[in-house]
């Protein structure tokens, strides 16, 4: 059953191929085996989900399909939920998020949580707390960050499907590093329940990493929308967003290759450029729209103001003053940095993140969609993203949020596709962005690019 889809999966269930109870344990025994190899996995619930089985699940469209759930945004009652930090090593979750709810309405059924940058803080899985999640395509490497758990997870088969978040790349970046689809939705599209809207929650949006354009697709159908109360929402599509996989659209696509990359990263870029001309759609030459450092500094502050939140409410149930190993290096300087911002500064920062949201949307006036190089840089070693090494780790790490940071600022929908790979065989992606509310031409192009140049769902052992 490891070689299928969610949609797979479920229709499998649903024909008596296989029963719930047997998927369930078949992807147990798949953790049990091989995370111990990429480290993708740090708690699980096997006895509670097979329980569950047992007493039924609900009838959904992915009844019986297996899920992990990434430890940062996302909640599982009665699993841990660290964030990847030493500081929330002993919080247990009350509760489910909504998310994690309505996937349990689909028939779902989560087996555990996916190992996490510490509070989403760097491109790279890395934590203190849990140790590196490594790259099923290569164990030397990263998985990338923050969802890398998910990311490997999904990419080693040890689930066709696993839920991310991402804040300025963190669903994209691992899914260029595992050869996944990866889909960040528009600001508002997935509700943030129960976590209170925030700075962060203006750029930080849930979803999945896949191996299929149709499971993103099903996904966002059942996440999407707004609860009752929540601060804002994306608008509502004309469909269903797995119907909109079987669009055709023709498309103008505006190609930005400008902003600093590398070459093996820029070419993967123009060949899926040639190969949506071959498809029909029109590409042209766009400039950038943005300045990258200006994006990392505003982003940094909305981010960071969100931190501060964060680290002190912990502190205040602890009822106690921050130690010196609560925090690893990097987030202790973000967090002391951030603490500096004042409600001045702040709000300076929110007009200046619309400003580049008006700037960045003027192109989509003369396009529908924008390619790019997901990745500035190729997937690197693990190490070099060490966030014990502050100095460094900022500069690094900031390079591979080039080209996807900007779209979290904006609130638009991007995604990174698989195309191809290095000259040392670690996957690449590309990404394409559109205006918000544009999910349906984003997944009726991937699809089309995923029938045209199909890519390698999994990885069937993990490399030294």
């Amino acid at each position: 059953m490891s070689e299928l889809d969610a949609i797979g999966t479920a229709e499998a269930i649903r024909s008596g191929t296989a029963s719930a109870r047997e998927v369930i344990e078949a992807a147990i025994d798949r953790i049990e085996k091989l995370d111990p190899a990429v480290n993708a996995v740090v708690s699980t619930r096997f006895e509670q989900a097979l329980a569950e089985v047992d007493r039924g699940l609900p009838a959904g469209p992915l009844h019986g399909v297996p899920v992990l759930i990434k430890d940062l945004g996302a909640t599982v009652a009665g699993l841990p939920s660290t964030g990847g930090s030493r500081l929330f090593a002993e919080r247990i979750a009350g509760g489910d998020s909504e998310l994690v709810a309505r996937y349990r309405r689909a028939g779902m059924v989560v087996l555990g949580m996916t190992n996490s940058a510490e509070l989403g803080k760097n491109a790279s899985t890395e934590p203190a707390l849990f140790g590196p999640t490594r790259n099923p395509w290569r164990a030397t490497h990263s998985a990338g960050g923050s969802s890398g758990g998910s990311a490997a997870a999904v990419a080693a088969g040890l689930v066709p499907v696993a839920h991310g978040s991402d804040g300025g790349g963190s669903i994209r970046i691992p899914a260029a590093m595992c050869g996944l689809f990866g889909l960040k939705p528009s600001r508002g599209r997935v509700s943030p329940a129960p976590a209170p809207a925030s700075f962060a929650n203006l750029v930080s949006v849930h979803h999945a990493l896949t191996t299929t354009v149709r499971d993103s697709a099903l996904l966002l159908d059942i996440a999407a929308g707004p609860l009752a109360g929540d601060a804002f929402s994306a608008p509502a599509p004309e469909s269903s967003f797995l119907d909109e996989v079987k669009s055709r659209r023709r498309l103008r696509i505006g190609l930005v290759t400008g902003l600093a990359a590398d070459s093996s990263c820029v070419a993967a870029t123009e060949r899926a450029a040639a190969l949506c001309e071959s498809l029909g759609h029109t590409v042209v030459p766009v400039a950038a729209g943005y300045d990258p450092a200006e994006v990392a500094r505003v982003a940094g502050d909305v981010m960071g103001a969100d931190l501060v939140v964060t680290v002190e409410d912990r502190l205040a149930e602890l009822a106690r003053d921050l130690r010196d190993d609560d925090l690893e290096p990097l987030t202790q300087v973000l967090y002391q940095h951030y603490r500096g911002l004042s409600a001045a500064d702040l709000n300076r920062t929110l007009r200046r993140a619309q400003g580049i949201g008006w700037e960045v949307g003027r192109t989509f006036g003369e396009v529908d969609l924008l390619l790019t190089p997901t990745l500035a840089r190729p997937t690197p070693r693990l190490g070099e993203l060490d966030t014990s090494r502050p100095e460094t780790i900022y500069r690094h790490a900031a390079v591979y949020a080039t080209y996807t940071s900007v779209f979290n600022l904006t609130g638009m929908p991007a995604m990174s596709v698989p195309f191809g790979s290095t000259s040392d065989g670690l996957p690449l992606g590309v990404q394409f962005a559109g205006d918000l509310g544009a999910e349906p031409l984003l997944l009726g192009l991937a699809a089309q690019i995923e029938e045209a140049a199909p890519w390698q769902r999994t990885v069937q052992s993990v490399s030294p």
